[in-house]
């Protein structure tokens, strides 16, 4: 009888370590690991996300896709009590059209676009220096999905209510195109 008891609890305590190994698998492969710097140097941490379906952006203030901040802006305040979080980075790495300090690039981006939806702090989006959170985005191994790289400014990882990296939109299609706006509202193509 002392034996069957002691074997009901190391099963129980397996299945438990099994349940948080799962778990914590998960949560690797997730956006949510993540914290990263606000644009004005506050910290965003994207586990306040959880249940939102999330656009990640690499901007560019002087790229000739820069029209682009008007779409997402609109999308952004559709969406925006709906479950739908757009996050902005903007990145130096194509071209150098991105060259001001994170002021500058505020300013830019609030007088020209007037946006509201969160913008961080300057990043690197490729080679070895890229910013952990696109490391995440391009490598299969991290985020369980697929490997990619950012081609130019303004390329779309779309993740959905887990966390979990669901799609990569090409740089050009434009935010409010319809195959994002199913994918925001959910409908099946």
């Amino acid at each position: 009888m002392r034996t069957a008891i002691i074997l009901i609890i190391a099963v129980y305590f397996l299945s438990i370590s099994n349940t948080l190994a799962q778990e914590t698998m998960q949560d690797a492969k997730s956006i949510y690991q993540f914290k990263v710097t606000g644009i004005t140097g506050t910290t965003f941490d994207f586990a306040s996300l959880k249940g939102s379906k999330i656009m990640v952006v690499n901007t560019a203030s002087e790229c000739g896709h820069t029209p682009q901040y008007s779409q997402m802006e609109a999308i952004y305040k559709k969406y925006k009590d709906q479950g739908f979080v757009l996050i902005a980075f903007p990145s130096n790495d194509f071209g150098g059209q991105e060259p001001g300090t994170e002021q500058e690039i505020l300013e830019f981006c609030t007088t020209n676009y007037e946006t509201t939806f969160p913008i961080m702090a300057k990043v690197k989006v490729l080679g070895d220096k890229a910013d952990p959170i696109y490391q995440f985005l391009q490598q299969k191994a991290l985020n369980g999905y697929i490997d990619s790289e950012v081609p130019w400014n303004f390329q779309k990882f779309l993740l959905n209510e887990e966390g979990h990296l669901e799609q990569v939109v090409h740089y050009r299609t434009l935010p409010n195109d319809p195959s994002i706006i199913a994918w925001i509202e959910g409908v099946e193509k």
